[in-house]
């Protein structure tokens, strides 16, 4: 199911911080009270490969996504617990400390299942046993959402589990959005701030067709 230009869902989830501290956390919640977009992103497993150096990456711009009044939150299924092992766990040894943004811990993945991000194929049901197997390992592929001010997905992508993320895509995608709220104009493709925008008529594109030709 497709989530964007519709309301995030309004579920609270578990979460863990860097102090160690577990507590609710509610996505659009965040967003409407806060009066911030939000950039969620979704790993596979604490303590693995590629999803470390995501985490580390978001991180690194956190201060470029705090200039753009939005909140990173990262999440995966893991447990609270888990989550504040592998935050204190150093990054020689392939942990995540210093990562201060909090992390949700869909455990229950009451989040995850709402949004349609699970690793998960072939389900089949027993009729003789009453057990349903499925495929896969029921984690979340790399799915990533942002969120506006007033809780509505903009974006949302999903990556297979081998592929990391741009992070600085996520931070065009945040100007241009802003840029459309802003100024009303719509951005072209591959748009950056401070390149042309246009108005969304035909005399718009066309005068921005014909000062682009190369």
């Amino acid at each position: 199911m497709a989530f964007v230009g519709k309301k995030f869902p309004n579920l609270s989830v578990n979460a863990m911080n860097d102090l160690g501290d577990t507590f609710k956390l509610n996505v659009l919640e965040e967003a409407q009270k806060n009066n911030k977009k939000v950039v969620l992103f979704w790993y596979p497993k604490d303590f693995t490969f590629v999803c470390p150096t995501e985490l580390h990456a978001f991180q690194a711009a956190l201060s470029e996504f705090e200039k753009r009044n939005t909140l990173v939150i990262g999440a995966s299924c893991d447990t609270a617990e888990v989550h504040f092992a592998w935050l204190s766990t150093d990054k020689d040894n392939g942990g995540i400390e210093g990562v201060t943004y909090p992390l949700l811990a869909d455990s229950n993945r009451n989040l995850s299942s709402t949004l349609g991000i699970l690793d998960i194929t072939n389900e089949q049901y027993n009729e003789e046993t009453g057990v349903v197997t499925v495929e896969g390992d029921n984690v979340t592929y790399r799915a990533t959402y942002l969120i506006d001010e007033e809780g509505t997905v903009f974006h949302e992508g999903i990556n297979h589990m081998p592929l990391g993320r741009n992070v600085n895509e996520y931070l065009r995608l945040i100007d241009a959005y802003t840029h459309v709220q802003e100024k009303g104009e719509v951005c072209p493709a591959n748009w950056e701030e401070g390149k042309d925008a246009m108005t969304a008529d035909r005399k718009g594109v066309a005068e921005y067709l014909s000062a682009h030709k190369n």
